[in-house]
């Protein structure tokens, strides 16, 4: 635990030791409140809530996610220093879910610095505020879902274009697969379970569910199964290439 501990400090504080971190920051924030406030016509559907803010917000991250995971393994393998990682006394699990864990606690923080969108809605309204709770929760389980991945693509390839296009494109399949565009290409022909299973790996299918304020312990196990999934998958993939 201790080690894990260290190399979160240590990739935690990376983040913000460069002008990146808070760019990536402004950013997020001014494309999620020119969304959550304009494109989803805020003001004119005279609500008083954080619908559209949610809406948006998994199609953030499939850009976001992957230009912060992209990152974390394939810049260690262009730079050599992976080699180093591993000479230390810790495990390539610990190494990985230390990265990980610090890429999504970034992440959380800058999810947190939309705070002022709870205020302001509660300011105009008197929005429910357990269904802002669960959007919150689940934008949070969703972001270690889309970070879990594209952390292990990031760990197939030295290069962070590649890691950032293979996460994005990663994360775009496992987003469409619960839409009905998508589900209706398998309906017909494909057993009625192939079409339920294609549905249920759907990272937007088990958001909205939590996001509209009920925390369905499913959809909390999916992501945090997928979670696990992936840090395990890896930790396969860094020794396999460590191995080679």
């Amino acid at each position: 635990m201790g080690n894990v501990l260290t190399i979160f400090r240590r990739e935690l504080s990376t983040y913000f030791s460069t002008p990146l971190a808070y760019v990536f920051i402004v950013i997020f924030l001014g494309l999620s409140s020119s969304m959550a406030f304009f494109a989803g016509a805020f003001f004119s559907r005279n609500q008083a809530d954080l619908t559209s803010f949610f809406t948006f917000l998994p199609w953030l991250f499939l850009i976001f996610a992957p230009a912060i995971a992209m990152r974390l393994w394939a810049e260690e393998r262009k730079t050599g220093t992976i080699e180093m990682l591993m000479t230390l006394p810790v495990t390539t699990g610990e190494a990985v879910t230390a990265k990980f864990l610090a890429a999504w606690i970034f992440l959380l923080i800058t999810l947190a610095l939309t705070f002022p969108f709870w205020v302001t809605v509660n300011y105009l309204g008197n929005p429910d505020n357990a269904v802002v709770f669960g959007g919150y929760f689940g934008s949070w389980l969703m972001a270690g879902a889309f970070l879990g991945l594209c952390s292990c693509l990031s760990a197939l390839t030295k290069n962070q274009v590649v890691a950032f296009i293979l996460g994005a494109a990663g994360s775009f399949l496992f987003m469409m697969s619960g839409l009905t565009m998508v589900l209706s290409v398998f309906q017909g022909w494909a057993p009625t379970f192939v079409v339920d299973l294609i549905s249920s790996l759907s990272f937007i299918t088990h958001f909205n569910g939590i996001a509209k304020g009920v925390i369905d312990l499913r959809s909390v196990i999916y992501f945090a199964s997928f979670i696990v999934l992936a840090l395990y998958l890896n930790t396969v993939i860094i020794n396999f290439k460590k191995a080679s």
